[in-house]
């Protein structure tokens, strides 16, 4: 068709033109940019989907940088408790030094001394422990939480103790000594009373029982409820007057063992050496040793498991008194034993956990009903004498179990957090390989487009052209 006013073919060479433009823009600009969406325009529901993944993938990197917090934290942490385990063990070390009878009282004087230099550092470690600002074993860190997730709620709780030394140690609950008996042990009511520890459990308590099977029992329940036990069984004796003494002992042996010693006239260490000699040169028998008391007017024997001592006066006119003592080693009152007579004394049980513990409201009397443990604290360590040294080691052997507990505690968190980081790094991988199959572009697919435009770009300008002159062909009819 011959027209001047409308020219189709150029209307359509510029379409054509505009279109080719258009495309060639956008492959130069995914080209340049590197990413297939640049704009809401060119895939909306990807755009969405990509900026999706862009939140998850950016809290997925700083989770991972917050969980490598964390791992510094509990590290530096753990490290102070290493030198607080450290100090406890040369404490630890002191007292079974100071325990030895070799020391004078100058000597422990000394090695306390050390200790409690040793145990001023241990607190001020406890106070001082500190990351980023914040106080890590003084009490005051409470329970943290960690981001370690893109999203709410993607937490770990870590929590740590207070070390401050007047704040850990042992906690202790001893039975009461029965008084020493005319007959055998009738001290407890079979019954039961519950241990409130990590669990409640209750612990059977018979008639027959000593302090050595009452502990034997205690010990049973020990993984339930986190309370172990040991069992003493100390007597003291009192002698009237200088003699021959003739006894039979019973306590680990089935059958008494016979003892006989002569007192001289003075009750003094000299007079009383022979009773001591007596009674140990049989201990292997009976599990009974002796010793002067702190007086050296009387006897200590002592079993160490637990067992009743039971003794017989077999002596033809000498009498002598037994007490029972009792963990706090107050002496009970005595049983006259006259010629021809027996008395038992029972022992004790001291009930110990480095975490706080009670005794139930009802039950046997074997313990004293609705008690709690008490602390004894590592502040409280001393060892100037003999018997302040034997009872540190229970509250050592309890604080360094607690600080052992803790840094393993802060050890399962660190493993936590690295494989917390590992899978977050991996996800984050992951996720970035889903948004790039969404928002990058696809060079060899967009540099083939490129192509495409550029020469359709070309074709179009030359055939616009050519569209351009077509009405020319009208002015031959008119010069015809």
């Amino acid at each position: 068709m011959s027209v001047i006013n409308t020219n189709i073919a150029s209307l359509n060479a510029q379409r054509n033109l505009t279109t080719s433009g258009s495309s060639l823009a956008t492959s130069l600009q995914r080209l340049s940019s590197g990413l297939r969406i640049n704009s809401a325009k060119d895939d909306a529901a990807g755009l969405a989907i990509s900026e999706r993944f862009t939140s998850q993938i950016r809290g997925l990197d700083q989770a991972r940088r917050n969980a490598n917090d964390g791992v510094s934290m509990l590290q530096t942490a753990e490290g102070s408790l290493q030198s607080t385990g450290n100090i406890l063990q040369r404490v630890r070390e002191l007292a079974v030094q100071s325990s030895n009878a070799t020391n004078s009282a100058g000597d422990r004087k000394a090695i306390q001394a050390e200790v409690g230099q040793l145990l001023s550092e241990a607190d001020r470690i406890s106070q001082t422990s500190e990351f980023n600002g914040l106080k890590l074993l003084d009490g005051s860190f409470g329970t943290a939480t960690f981001q370690v997730g893109a999203n709410a709620g993607q937490t770990i709780q870590a929590t740590t103790a207070n070390f401050r030394t007047n704040n850990y140690g042992n906690n202790e609950v001893s039975t009461t000594a029965p008084a020493t008996t005319a007959t055998t042990n009738t001290a407890y009511t079979a019954g039961s009373f519950a241990l409130q520890g990590l669990a409640t459990t209750n612990i059977a308590v018979t008639a027959t029982d000593t302090a050595q099977s009452l502990a034997a029992t205690i010990n049973g329940a020990s993984a339930t409820t986190g309370v172990t036990a040991d069992a003493k069984t100390e007597e003291a004796i009192s002698l009237t007057a200088a003699g021959v003494y003739s006894l039979a002992v019973t306590s680990d042996n089935s059958a008494p063992a016979n003892v006989t010693f002569t007192v001289g006239a003075a009750l003094n260490a000299s007079g009383l050496a022979s009773a001591v000699s007596a009674f140990n040169d049989v201990s292997s028998k009976t599990g009974v040793t002796a010793k002067l008391n702190s007086s050296n007017d009387g006897l200590i024997l002592t079993n160490a498991a637990g067992n009743n001592i039971t003794l017989a006066n077999n002596s033809a006119s000498a009498s002598i008194t037994g007490s029972a003592i009792n963990s706090a080693g107050t002496v009970a009152a005595g049983v006259p034993m006259a010629t021809g007579t027996t008395s038992t004394s029972m022992g004790y049980v001291s009930m110990n956990s480095d975490k706080g513990f009670s005794i139930g409201s009802t039950g046997s009397n074997a313990v004293t009903l609705n008690t709690a443990a008490t602390l004894n604290t590592v502040a409280a360590v001393d060892v100037s004498t003999a018997k302040g040294a034997s009872d540190a080691l229970k509250v050592l052997d309890s604080a360094l179990a607690n600080v052992n507990s803790q840094r393993a505690s802060f050890g399962a968190l660190q493993s936590r957090f690295e494989t917390a980081v590992t899978n977050l790094q991996s996800t984050s991988e992951n996720l970035s390989a889903s948004r790039s199959r969404i928002q990058d572009t696809d060079f060899a697919s967009e540099t083939a487009k490129l192509t495409r435009g550029q020469i359709l770009q070309q074709a179009g300008t030359a055939m616009l052209a050519q569209a351009n002159q077509l009405p020319n062909g009208v002015l031959s009819l008119l010069r015809g």
